[in-house]
Protein backbone atom coordinates (compact mmCIF):
# COMPACT_ATOMS: atom_id res chain seq x y z
CA UNK A 1 0.00 0.00 0.00
CA UNK A 2 2.82 2.38 0.87
CA UNK A 3 4.55 1.60 -2.41
CA UNK A 4 1.39 2.43 -4.38
CA UNK A 5 1.05 5.70 -2.46
CA UNK A 6 4.66 6.67 -3.21
CA UNK A 7 4.18 5.76 -6.87
CA UNK A 8 1.03 7.89 -7.03
CA UNK A 9 2.81 10.87 -5.48
CA UNK A 10 5.62 10.45 -7.99
CA UNK A 11 3.40 10.16 -11.06
CA UNK A 12 0.82 12.79 -10.03
CA UNK A 13 2.87 15.85 -11.18
CA UNK A 14 3.52 14.18 -14.53
CA UNK A 15 -0.16 13.44 -15.00
CA UNK A 16 -1.00 17.03 -14.10
CA UNK A 17 1.57 18.26 -16.64
CA UNK A 18 0.20 16.12 -19.48
CA UNK A 19 -3.41 17.02 -18.62
CA UNK A 20 -2.63 20.74 -18.45
CA UNK A 21 -1.16 20.72 -21.95
CA UNK A 22 -4.61 19.93 -23.34
CA UNK A 23 -6.36 22.70 -21.38
CA UNK A 24 -7.29 26.12 -22.79
CA UNK A 25 -4.95 28.92 -21.75
CA UNK A 26 -7.42 30.39 -19.24
CA UNK A 27 -7.74 27.05 -17.40
CA UNK A 28 -4.05 26.19 -16.94
CA UNK A 29 -4.07 26.70 -13.18
CA UNK A 30 -7.62 25.50 -12.65
CA UNK A 31 -7.95 22.18 -10.84
CA UNK A 32 -9.77 19.27 -12.38
CA UNK A 33 -10.44 18.25 -15.94
CA UNK A 34 -10.54 20.90 -18.67
CA UNK A 35 -13.89 22.14 -19.92
CA UNK A 36 -12.72 21.09 -23.38
CA UNK A 37 -9.63 19.33 -24.67
CA UNK A 38 -7.58 21.31 -27.16
CA UNK A 39 -4.41 20.88 -29.20
CA UNK A 40 -3.89 24.62 -29.56
CA UNK A 41 -0.94 24.69 -27.15
CA UNK A 42 0.96 21.93 -28.96
CA UNK A 43 0.02 23.38 -32.36
CA UNK A 44 1.37 26.79 -31.35
CA UNK A 45 4.70 25.38 -30.19
CA UNK A 46 5.15 23.32 -33.36
CA UNK A 47 4.08 26.03 -35.82
CA UNK A 48 4.70 29.47 -34.30
CA UNK A 49 7.99 28.60 -32.60
CA UNK A 50 10.97 27.01 -34.47
CA UNK A 51 10.73 24.10 -32.07
CA UNK A 52 11.45 21.55 -34.79
CA UNK A 53 14.84 23.21 -35.27
CA UNK A 54 15.52 23.02 -31.54
CA UNK A 55 14.64 19.32 -31.52
CA UNK A 56 16.89 18.69 -34.52
CA UNK A 57 19.83 20.48 -32.90
CA UNK A 58 19.45 18.54 -29.66
CA UNK A 59 19.07 15.24 -31.50
CA UNK A 60 22.13 15.89 -33.67
CA UNK A 61 24.36 16.93 -30.78
CA UNK A 62 23.13 14.16 -28.48
CA UNK A 63 23.53 11.38 -31.06
CA UNK A 64 26.97 12.50 -32.24
CA UNK A 65 28.29 12.98 -28.70
CA UNK A 66 26.89 9.62 -27.61
CA UNK A 67 28.34 7.71 -30.58
CA UNK A 68 31.80 9.29 -30.46
CA UNK A 69 31.99 9.15 -26.66
CA UNK A 70 31.15 5.44 -26.55
CA UNK A 71 33.93 4.58 -29.00
CA UNK A 72 36.60 6.77 -27.40
CA UNK A 73 35.63 5.91 -23.84
CA UNK A 74 35.63 2.22 -24.64
CA UNK A 75 39.11 2.42 -26.16
CA UNK A 76 40.47 4.41 -23.23
CA UNK A 77 38.84 2.09 -20.69
CA UNK A 78 40.25 -1.00 -22.40
CA UNK A 79 43.73 0.51 -22.43
CA UNK A 80 43.50 1.31 -18.71
CA UNK A 81 42.14 -2.17 -17.93
CA UNK A 82 44.48 -4.35 -20.01
CA UNK A 83 47.56 -2.49 -21.22
CA UNK A 84 50.62 -2.32 -19.01
CA UNK A 85 52.45 0.99 -19.19
CA UNK A 86 54.18 3.32 -16.69
CA UNK A 87 51.82 5.65 -14.88
CA UNK A 88 48.66 3.73 -15.75
CA UNK A 89 47.26 4.05 -12.23
CA UNK A 90 48.16 7.73 -12.07
CA UNK A 91 46.36 8.36 -15.38
CA UNK A 92 43.29 6.50 -14.15
CA UNK A 93 43.07 8.38 -10.85
CA UNK A 94 43.68 11.65 -12.67
CA UNK A 95 40.75 10.93 -14.99
CA UNK A 96 38.48 9.91 -12.11
CA UNK A 97 39.43 13.02 -10.14
CA UNK A 98 37.80 15.17 -12.83
CA UNK A 99 34.45 13.92 -11.54
CA UNK A 100 35.00 16.28 -8.59
CA UNK A 101 35.01 19.29 -10.94
CA UNK A 102 31.57 20.46 -12.07
CA UNK A 103 30.88 22.38 -15.27
CA UNK A 104 30.28 25.79 -13.61
CA UNK A 105 33.82 25.66 -12.20
CA UNK A 106 35.46 25.32 -15.63
CA UNK A 107 32.85 27.24 -17.61
CA UNK A 108 34.92 30.41 -18.08
CA UNK A 109 38.21 28.74 -19.11
CA UNK A 110 36.28 26.33 -21.34
CA UNK A 111 34.54 29.26 -23.01
CA UNK A 112 37.88 31.02 -23.57
CA UNK A 113 39.42 27.92 -25.14
CA UNK A 114 36.46 27.39 -27.44
CA UNK A 115 36.50 31.07 -28.42
CA UNK A 116 40.22 30.94 -29.25
CA UNK A 117 39.60 27.90 -31.44
CA UNK A 118 36.84 29.78 -33.27
CA UNK A 119 34.18 27.24 -32.33
CA UNK A 120 31.59 29.52 -30.78
CA UNK A 121 28.20 29.38 -32.51
CA UNK A 122 29.07 26.09 -34.23
CA UNK A 123 27.98 22.50 -33.84
CA UNK A 124 31.60 21.57 -33.12
CA UNK A 125 31.59 23.97 -30.17
CA UNK A 126 28.54 22.18 -28.77
CA UNK A 127 29.82 18.66 -29.44
CA UNK A 128 33.55 18.57 -28.67
CA UNK A 129 33.46 19.78 -25.03
CA UNK A 130 30.68 17.31 -24.23
CA UNK A 131 32.42 14.18 -25.49
CA UNK A 132 34.76 13.50 -22.60
CA UNK A 133 33.30 12.35 -19.30
CA UNK A 134 35.27 10.44 -16.71
CA UNK A 135 32.24 8.44 -15.57
CA UNK A 136 32.06 6.58 -18.89
CA UNK A 137 35.74 5.60 -18.74
CA UNK A 138 35.44 4.57 -15.10
CA UNK A 139 32.35 2.42 -15.64
CA UNK A 140 33.73 0.66 -18.72
CA UNK A 141 37.12 0.04 -17.12
CA UNK A 142 35.49 -1.64 -14.14
CA UNK A 143 33.36 -3.68 -16.54
CA UNK A 144 36.39 -4.77 -18.59
CA UNK A 145 38.29 -5.84 -15.49
CA UNK A 146 35.58 -8.45 -14.88
CA UNK A 147 35.76 -9.92 -18.38
CA UNK A 148 37.58 -13.28 -18.56
CA UNK A 149 41.10 -12.89 -19.89
CA UNK A 150 40.96 -16.36 -21.50
CA UNK A 151 38.95 -15.01 -24.43
CA UNK A 152 41.54 -12.37 -25.18
CA UNK A 153 44.39 -14.84 -24.74
CA UNK A 154 42.74 -17.16 -27.27
CA UNK A 155 42.48 -14.25 -29.70
CA UNK A 156 46.13 -13.46 -29.01
CA UNK A 157 47.09 -16.98 -30.08
CA UNK A 158 45.27 -16.37 -33.36
CA UNK A 159 47.48 -13.36 -33.99
CA UNK A 160 45.09 -10.60 -32.94
CA UNK A 161 46.62 -7.39 -31.64
CA UNK A 162 45.14 -5.14 -28.99
CA UNK A 163 42.90 -3.32 -31.46
CA UNK A 164 41.41 -6.50 -32.92
CA UNK A 165 40.93 -7.92 -29.42
CA UNK A 166 39.02 -4.80 -28.44
CA UNK A 167 37.00 -4.68 -31.67
CA UNK A 168 36.16 -8.40 -32.07
CA UNK A 169 36.09 -9.69 -28.47
CA UNK A 170 35.67 -6.94 -25.89
CA UNK A 171 33.30 -4.60 -27.71
CA UNK A 172 30.60 -7.23 -28.44
CA UNK A 173 30.78 -8.47 -24.84
CA UNK A 174 30.29 -4.96 -23.47
CA UNK A 175 26.99 -4.23 -25.19
CA UNK A 176 24.98 -4.00 -21.91
CA UNK A 177 27.41 -1.45 -20.44
CA UNK A 178 27.59 0.49 -23.71
CA UNK A 179 23.80 0.57 -23.99
CA UNK A 180 23.51 1.86 -20.44
CA UNK A 181 26.05 4.59 -21.11
CA UNK A 182 24.32 5.45 -24.38
CA UNK A 183 21.08 6.13 -22.52
CA UNK A 184 22.84 8.21 -19.86
CA UNK A 185 24.89 10.21 -22.38
CA UNK A 186 21.88 10.86 -24.61
CA UNK A 187 19.71 12.06 -21.72
CA UNK A 188 22.49 14.25 -20.31
CA UNK A 189 23.14 15.98 -23.62
CA UNK A 190 19.47 16.26 -24.52
CA UNK A 191 18.81 18.06 -21.24
CA UNK A 192 21.98 20.18 -21.39
CA UNK A 193 21.39 23.88 -20.82
CA UNK A 194 24.37 25.67 -19.25
CA UNK A 195 26.97 25.00 -21.94
CA UNK A 196 24.62 25.42 -24.95
CA UNK A 197 23.35 28.77 -23.67
CA UNK A 198 26.97 29.88 -23.10
CA UNK A 199 28.47 28.68 -26.38
CA UNK A 200 25.76 29.80 -28.81
CA UNK A 201 24.07 33.04 -29.69
CA UNK A 202 22.71 32.02 -33.08
CA UNK A 203 18.97 31.19 -32.79
CA UNK A 204 19.42 28.44 -35.40
CA UNK A 205 21.80 26.60 -33.05
CA UNK A 206 19.59 26.66 -29.98
CA UNK A 207 19.10 23.29 -28.33
CA UNK A 208 15.73 22.29 -26.97
CA UNK A 209 16.24 23.34 -23.35
CA UNK A 210 17.53 26.75 -24.43
CA UNK A 211 14.57 27.04 -26.79
CA UNK A 212 12.15 26.31 -23.96
CA UNK A 213 13.75 29.05 -21.87
CA UNK A 214 13.01 31.59 -24.63
CA UNK A 215 9.29 31.02 -24.05
CA UNK A 216 9.66 32.68 -20.64
CA UNK A 217 9.39 36.44 -20.65
CA UNK A 218 10.87 38.96 -18.23
CA UNK A 219 7.50 40.03 -16.86
CA UNK A 220 5.38 36.98 -17.57
CA UNK A 221 5.21 33.62 -19.27
CA UNK A 222 2.73 31.82 -21.45
CA UNK A 223 2.57 28.79 -19.22
CA UNK A 224 0.36 26.80 -21.56
CA UNK A 225 2.96 27.07 -24.33
CA UNK A 226 5.83 26.47 -21.91
CA UNK A 227 4.26 23.28 -20.57
CA UNK A 228 3.45 22.06 -24.08
CA UNK A 229 7.07 22.54 -25.12
CA UNK A 230 8.22 20.68 -22.02
CA UNK A 231 6.02 17.68 -22.81
CA UNK A 232 7.19 17.58 -26.44
CA UNK A 233 10.83 17.76 -25.34
CA UNK A 234 10.29 14.92 -22.88
CA UNK A 235 9.00 12.46 -25.49
CA UNK A 236 12.44 11.56 -26.98
CA UNK A 237 13.90 11.03 -23.50
CA UNK A 238 11.10 8.61 -22.61
CA UNK A 239 11.63 6.74 -25.88
CA UNK A 240 15.39 6.54 -25.26
CA UNK A 241 14.89 5.24 -21.74
CA UNK A 242 12.35 2.63 -22.78
CA UNK A 243 14.59 1.48 -25.64
CA UNK A 244 17.59 1.03 -23.36
CA UNK A 245 15.80 -0.10 -20.22
CA UNK A 246 16.47 -3.81 -20.74
CA UNK A 247 20.16 -3.25 -21.43
CA UNK A 248 20.37 -0.95 -18.43
CA UNK A 249 19.03 -3.69 -16.14
CA UNK A 250 21.42 -6.22 -17.70
CA UNK A 251 24.39 -3.95 -17.02
CA UNK A 252 23.36 -3.54 -13.39
CA UNK A 253 22.99 -7.31 -12.97
CA UNK A 254 26.26 -8.22 -14.66
CA UNK A 255 28.34 -5.49 -13.06
CA UNK A 256 28.49 -7.51 -9.83
CA UNK A 257 29.64 -10.75 -11.46
CA UNK A 258 33.23 -11.87 -11.10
Amino acid sequence: MVAYLIALLTVAPLLWLVLTVFKPAEEVFRNGLPSRFTLDNIRYVLTEVPFGRYLFNSALVSLVVTGVALILHSMAAYALARLRFPGRTVFFYGIVSTLLVSLPVILVPLFLVVRELGLLDTYAGLILPAIFHAFGIFLLRQYYLNLPRELEEAADLDGCGYFHRWWRIVLPLSRPALASLAVLFFLANWNAFLWPVTATRDPDLRMVQVGISTLQGQYGSAWNHLLAATVIAAVPTVIAFLAGQRRLVEAIKTSGLK
